[in-house]
């Protein structure tokens, strides 16, 4: 499909590849169980389990967020266990709409891996199409790991805060309408974003099948939100630092490369009562 996507066709001629790696991103965040007992019932053949709490996050650090990215040293052991190495095609999906997967995909980009992609429909899609499934859990042999988050991937809080202000950039918010606005917010202890900030529901780049819009939808619908800002000058954030990917992704499919991701995003940045909040649209 793209260098981005991979149709469950695709991935249902390639099952068995030795250098495909496929990773299953399935997590509920009220049941965060949940997503590998389901990998553990039934799975896409082949499919190693990545968890989000577990394996693409880092609990221990504080104050950066509801999902701490995991440093490089932390992921780069994760990748160790399940026998990475940099000539393998990685196949990355979740339960339906790649809002988990985006994360594992957007982090492998971020230490240079470039042949990864995100199954479109995810294991739904993959299930409708009567595609197999199993639950064998494959075993790989470790290989050694070393690997860095490129300097321009992530944006720090230092420089989102000089970029609230900056009209020659832009801040974009992935989570749903109602809580950018504060409205809700079921999952953080305060509600709004932070000012200067644009929405963008990560949900807005799917069609009503759940699969991605085309290229050239996308990039149209994000032109709009960004107007003249240059790709290389956004940063994306949503509520811990998952879905925000989903945006990046997104932008990464329509042609619109370069952007950051603020990785500790609202829960990170609330974490200091003193950083300013808005509410509303603006």
């Amino acid at each position: 499909m793209s260098d981005v996507l991979m149709s469950v066709e695709e991935l249902r001629s390639r099952l068995g590849e030795p250098r495909l790696r496929i990773a299953d991103v399935r997590f509920d965040l009220a049941d965060t169980a949940k997503g590998e007992a389901a990998y553990r019932a039934a799975h896409v053949p082949g499919a190693i389990y990545a968890h989000l709490d577990r394996d693409l996050s880092d609990h221990a650090l504080k104050g950066v967020g509801r999902h701490p990215l995991p440093a490089a040293a932390a992921f780069a052991r994760w990748l160790s266990q399940v026998g990475y190495a940099p000539d393998q095609s990685w196949l990355v999906y979740d339960e339906a709409n790649g809002g988990f997967a985006a994360r594992l995909w957007w982090m492998l980009r971020a230490v240079g891996h470039r042949d990864v992609r995100v199954l479109d429909g995810g294991h739904a899609a993959w299930i409708a199409a009567g595609a197999p499934v199993t639950d064998l859990i494959p075993d790989f042999a470790p290989t050694l790991v070393d690997v860095r988050y490129a300097a321009s991937a992530t944006a720090d809080f230092g420089e989102v805060d000089a970029l609230r202000t900056d009209r020659s950039r832009r801040l974009v918010d992935a989570r749903a309408a109602p809580r950018f606005r504060g409205e809700i917010e079921p999952l953080d202890p305060v509600a709004g974003h932070v000012p200067g900030a644009v929405n963008r529901p990560f949900a807005d780049n799917l069609d009503p099948s759940g699969r991605f819009k085309s290229p050239e939808q996308l990039g149209a619908e994000w032109r709009s939100v960004l107007g003249d800002v240059a790709a290389d000058r956004v940063v994306h954030m949503c509520g811990s630092g998952v879905t925000a990917c989903h945006n990046l992704l997104a932008m990464e499919l329509a042609g619109l490369t370069g952007s950051k991701l603020f990785a500790p995003s609202w829960s990170g940045w609330i974490a200091d009562r003193r950083r300013a909040v808005a509410t509303g649209d603006a």
